[in-house]
């Protein structure tokens, strides 16, 4: 497996579709290419921003599919990009004096390596200096991480609405109305420095929180895991935390989270694209190296009093990894850990998860009763994790009518292929009525979720 610091933009071009590559960069070039963009166009043109970028991306789609990819895909929309941003400028009647700031803004919009970070002078990263405007105090904190992922990360609503568990049309009025705020009273693009970027930092760290969740658990697709989102992640982190405003307990013990779930990647799916219970996977094959940082870096965010949800995140991943095997897994510290979780920062799906360490140290009553007991439990209904969850627990009580009817319920609610799959396989397992001792419980063992519920992981 690739270093989780490595740039997502290095994969082979030359060998890609045409619409798998432009779906790439969209992924990877958005955040870049709208930081540019807003440079050129300004901050209360956020919308134009989107539509030029867009744009660039299907003359991409087209043009490649006639013509081949270009040697260097990300310079070819990049300049597609710049030169739609002129027009619009054009079109706008925009004076002479902005045009010529353009071709300097041009300069500078090649992606920056981690060493680009001046902390004197402040953001260099155009992706993460966006995104630290996209999180100005004036912006309401969940409008904050929406706009964020939106307009860097690439979300589609659908994808923004199933993070904070609305629907698309409540996300998409919630950013309407945020970019009308912004317009209106006049953000700017430049960034205070310092100790002023302190207020930003929260909302900062919560929409890279779901671009890696994203990554980790895909929302839809066919892929379960979306290694190239997670990379972008753990890259902007890095230069978070080596960044005066981003070094601080939180900001570490996000990234030890990070790394710490990254190091499992190699063994999440088998060779057949069969997603892997924790239960199933090999050990052996989890990144070391990765889980040496992860571990170094929730040190330094023990450093001082600060108690985040990143930091207890971060220690359920650290029980998982610093395990000798799954029968050694410390449950009563993780289910310590949930309370915690749940007390500081409550919601339905860390009540979920806490209900699954429940039903590892007392049993599958007593987690069909956890997760009886959770406060708006409603809003889980709508997330196939729920059903999968009570499934699992009525299978271990031998209830396999009623494990059959939540694994259907959880299969018409599944939208990513593995998934769908291993829920079709457990619905089988329960019609089947299998003998046997029951297995271990193939089931989330820690959120990677944001101030709002989110998902299992």
């Amino acid at each position: 497996m690739p270093s989780a610091s490595a740039s997502p933009a290095s994969a082979p071009a030359a060998a890609a579709q045409p619409a798998q590559l432009v779906e790439h960069f969209f992924r990877h070039e958005t955040g870049r290419l709208h930081g540019a963009l807003v440079r050129l166009l300004g901050v209360h043109n956020l919308a134009l921003a989107e539509d030029v970028a867009q744009e660039a991306m299907l003359r991409a789609l087209r043009t490649w599919s006639m013509g081949g990819v270009p040697p260097n895909p990300s310079a070819w929309i990049t300049q597609v990009a710049m030169n739609l941003g002129r027009d619009a400028l054009r079109h706008a009647r925009m004076s002479a004096s902005k045009e010529t700031a353009l071709v300097t803004h041009f300069d500078q919009m090649l992606p920056a390596p981690a060493a680009s970070w001046h902390a004197a002078h402040g953001i260099r990263d155009d992706a993460l200096r966006l995104m630290f405007v996209c999180c100005h105090p004036s912006i309401a904190a969940d409008a904050q991480v929406m706009l964020a992922l939106k307009v860097l990360c690439g979300f589609s609503t659908p994808e923004i609405a199933r993070a904070f568990l609305s629907s698309p049309a409540a996300i998409e009025k919630q950013l309407t109305r945020t970019k009308q705020r912004i317009q209106e009273s006049g953000i700017g693009f430049d960034l205070p420095e310092g100790e002023d970027l302190t207020p930003r930092l929260n909302g900062v760290l919560a929409a890279l929180y779901l671009l890696f969740n994203e990554g980790y658990k895909a929302s839809s697709g066919d892929r379960l895991v979306r290694e190239d989102l997670c990379h972008e992640a753990v890259r902007l982190m890095s230069l978070l935390v080596a960044h005066p405003a981003g070094q601080s307990p939180r900001a570490h013990a996000l990234l030890a989270l990070m790394l710490l779930t990254s190091a499992r990647f190699p063994s999440r799916i088998d060779e057949q694209g069969a997603l892997l219970r924790l239960d199933d996977q090999d050990r052996s094959k989890w990144d070391h190296s990765l889980i040496s940082r992860g571990l170094n870096h929730l040190v330094h965010a023990a450093q001082g009093s600060d108690l985040s949800e990143y930091h207890l995140q971060a220690g359920i991943a650290a029980i998982h990894c610093t395990a000798a095997d799954y029968a050694s897994t410390d449950w009563e510290r993780i289910l310590a850990h949930y309370e915690e979780l749940n007390r500081i920062k409550p919601s339905p799906i860390i009540a979920l998860n806490r209900a699954v360490a429940v039903a590892h140290l007392r049993g599958p009553a007593a987690g069909l009763e956890a997760v009886g007991q959770i406060e708006q439990r409603d809003r889980l209904e709508s997330l196939y994790l729920l059903h999968a969850v009570v499934g699992e627990l009525h299978w271990r009580l031998k209830n396999h009518r009623a494990a059959a009817e939540s694994f259907r319920t959880a299969l018409s609610l599944a939208h990513v292929g593995p998934e769908q799959a291993h829920l079709a396989r457990m619905m089988e397992r329960s019609l089947d009525d299998l003998e046997g001792a029951p297995g271990s419980m193939g089931l989330p063992t820690h959120v990677v979720g944001h101030g709002q519920p989110n998902r299992c992981a």
